[in-house]
């Protein structure tokens, strides 16, 4: 009993000592779980740490000794990184699968780019420059997470400032910020980037929402992926923002096609315990429209349709489940009949046969009866070259050049940069925009092929970005100027102003380029061996081998046989 007490005393003193170096120090995590009209379900996870009173490092103090940083909850791996390289903000996604915008919404996380994807704002300076930390930062962070972001090379990097604006503030340096943007659609997120990833967590996955980051269960889902954010919030400080989003199926996991699910369903796990060192650790539900689910247990708050579950270390394990009691088994939408969750649907293609040339096709549609303006921005590997003279634009079959808005464009350098095209898209309410462009497939040196060749190449999502949302015409086809309180006009004025920027991605796509007949090294090589290894066996036979002649008896046989008989 006495050691027990003890054990108890020095737990309890342990705790009191990291809350008391901490107070610098805030972590946060919370679980949002948001049911699909599919039947699906989508949970994301997010760990937010805030170092109150810091403030990113002065890259023009890069060639003196930093000061010490001592950090109780602060990923400390992530923070040297941070501090060596002198980086204002940064934006690391890892994601596998493709988002359904038009059945699933936007996303809580923006980035769900399929690939990798990495972009960061730096101060620029003499001593040390952007594209050389630019440099280290990516080989930093392919050591970090185990990812293969070292390719993240020049023939990939671009600043498309447009489109990738700070989300949180940039200090007041005596140098000016620059952006470093680049993607990897080929990078896929596996458990071994997983254990990193929660290995900067405070808890780890010993408790809290943490525990239920089961990677048996989150890699089987239909899409995955993961985000590291840090940025800076003037008068808060530095905050690191570690998320995990995924879309599971649990129909596919009921015996008896139901769409209910729980928390040991689905992670197949429960919340055993909260982790001590967070400050707030919540699990959020977004309740559906229709009225016939229960959900277990009771939540601590219902506020605008959104159920809290506060989760307290001295509770029993949490285990929050939803059911549907006057549904039988889920029966799938019309998808075609399905109105689109967003404000703009976006499809890209590549068509074409040829190895040489290819049409780029992107179609914008509109879902909103107010006029949108969006952003638009294609970057592409110097392997696929574009016309930019052939670039169309049409509305239901008519010519609309003048709906395109060209910001900038840089042409690809061969062995050197990418194209960056970054454009001003208008549309008309309830329209679909189509665009097409010329491009060109250059022929490749046999070294420059990856190892599948015949698999072709992926190429990075396009981004698509509305900014700008019109107002509904009067009856007289004008712009309504002030229409009374409550009137469509003034809610659909309100609802567009509500609108915020949000980045949608499209698919990668795939590009079959010329590919050299790979086949024939391996022919030669066998030719060749086949060629060393009989003359060798030949000369080795004539060098080891004794010929000698050997007498044989030439009498005919029966006279053999009658001196045997005698």
């Amino acid at each position: 009993m006495r050691w027990r007490g003890c054990w108890r005393a020095g737990f309890l003193l342990a705790l009191h000592l990291v809350a008391a170096s901490a107070q610098g120090e805030v972590f946060e995590e919370d679980l949002t779980l948001r049911p699909l009209r599919d039947g699906k379900l989508e949970a994301r996870f997010s760990f937010a740490t805030v170092l109150k009173g810091a403030t990113p490092r002065d890259p023009g103090a890069l060639t003196i000794d930093d000061e010490a940083q001592h950090y109780t909850l602060f990923p400390l791996a992530l923070g040297q990184i941070l501090r060596e390289h002198a980086v204002t903000e940064l934006h690391l996604t890892l994601n596998a699968g493709k988002w359904n915008y038009d059945h699933w919404g936007y996303p809580e996380e923006p980035g769900v780019g399929t690939g990798a994807e990495l972009w960061v704002w730096m101060a620029d300076t003499s001593p040390s420059s952007v594209d050389e930390r630019w440099q280290g930062l990516r080989h930093s962070l392919a050591g970090l997470f185990c990812a293969s972001l070292g390719h993240l090379d020049d023939q990939r990097t671009t600043s498309p400032v447009l489109t990738f604006q700070p989300e949180g503030s940039l200090p007041n340096f005596t140098h000016p910020h620059q952006l470093r943007h680049a993607t990897l659609p080929s990078e896929h997120v596996c458990t071994e980037n997983l254990t990193p990833f929660l290995k900067l967590l405070p808890c780890k996955s010993l408790s809290g929402i943490a525990s239920l980051l089961n990677p048996h269960r989150l890699f089987d889902a239909d899409w995955h992926g993961l985000g590291v954010h840090v940025r800076y919030r003037e008068g808060a400080g530095v905050e690191v923002r570690l998320a995990f989003q995924a879309v599971f199926d649990p129909v596919r996991y009921s015996h008896n096609m139901r769409r209910d699910w729980s928390l040991r369903s689905v992670f197949d796990r429960t919340i055993e315990r909260a982790c001590p060192v967070a400050r707030s650790s919540k699990v959020r539900i977004e309740l559906p429209s229709e009225t016939s689910y229960a959900i277990t247990p009771g939540p601590t708050d219902v506020v605008n349709n959104v159920a809290t579950f506060a989760i307290d270390s001295g509770k029993e394990a949490l285990d929050i489940s939803m059911q549907w009691p006057e549904e039988g088994s889920f029966e799938y939408q019309d998808t075609s009949k399905a109105p689109p969750l967003t404000d703009i649907s976006v499809r890209r293609n590549l068509e074409g046969t040829s190895q040489a040339e290819a049409r780029l096709t992107l179609e914008l549609t509109n879902n909103l009866p107010v006029q949108v303006s969006a952003g638009y921005l294609e970057t592409m590997p110097w392997h696929l070259q574009f016309y930019l003279h052939t670039l169309r634009a049409y509305i239901g079959g008519a010519p609309r050049d003048d709906l395109v808005n060209i910001i900038s464009y840089s042409p690809p350098v061969p062995h050197s940069r990418p194209a960056l095209l970054q454009a001003v898209l208008t549309l008309p309410p309830h329209a679909t925009l189509h665009l097409t462009m010329d491009v060109s497939k250059p022929f490749l040196r046999y070294t420059e092929h990856p190892p599948d060749a015949q698999r072709g190449w992926d190429l990075p999502p396009a981004v698509v970005v509305p900014f700008a949302f019109g107002d509904l015409p009067n009856s007289n086809g004008t712009a309504a100027g002030e229409p009374p309180s409550g009137s469509p006009q003034t809610q659909q004025r309100a609802f567009a102003q509500g609108r915020r920027p949000r980045r949608m991605y499209t698919p990668v796509m795939l590009v079959d380029l010329a590919t050299p007949d790979f086949s024939m090294p391996y022919n030669v090589i066998i030719m060749s061996c086949t060629l060393i290894a009989l003359i060798f066996g030949s000369v080795f036979n004539l060098l080891t081998r004794r010929f000698v002649v050997v007498e044989v008896d030439a009498r005919p046989e029966k006279q053999t046989a009658a001196d045997d008989a005698r």
